[in-house]
C-alpha cells in the first residue's frame, strides 16, 4: 500500500532552519505532484508548497516565499522542504501529500515548533 513518512521536524529557535523529508513507497513517485501542507491548532490545513512532476513548477504560499524551498529526488522517492528563517507562526503539524488525477495520499504529519 502507499505510505508517506515525514521526518526532520522538531523544536527550533526563531530564525533557525529545519529540513523536512517525506519518503514515499507503494506508488510511482515520479508521476505524482508532491505538496507540503500544515495545520496549526484551531486553524484549517493550508497549502505551504507544491512541486510538479520532474520539478518543473513550484508554488509557495505567500507566508513562506523566500524562506522555504521545496525540492524532490525521484531516485530516492523523497520530497523535501527546506525551511529557513523560521518564525513562531510557522509552528504547526506538517503533512506531505501525493497527488495524481483523483489519487491523493497523505502522510501522518510531523510537528514543527518554533520557539525560544
Amino acid at each position: 500500500q502507499v505510505q508517506l513518512v515525514e521526518s526532520g521536524g522538531g523544536l527550533v529557535q526563531p530564525g533557525g532552519s529545519l529540513r523536512l523529508s517525506c519518503a514515499a513507497s507503494g506508488l510511482t513517485f515520479s508521476s505524482y505532484t508532491m505538496s507540503w501542507y500544515r495545520q496549526a491548532p484551531g486553524n484549517e490545513r493550508e497549502l505551504v508548497a507544491r512541486i510538479t512532476t520532474t520539478g518543473g513548477n513550484t508554488y509557495y504560499a505567500d507566508s513562506v516565499k523566500g524562506r522555504f524551498t521545496i525540492s524532490r529526488a525521484d531516485a530516492k522517492n523523497t520530497v523535501y522542504l527546506q525551511m529557513n528563517s523560521l518564525k513562531p507562526e510557522d509552528t504547526a503539524l506538517y503533512y506531505c501529500k501525493a497527488e495524481r488525477f483523483f489519487y491523493n495520499y497523505w502522510g501522518q504529519g510531523i510537528q514543527v515548533t518554533v520557539s525560544s
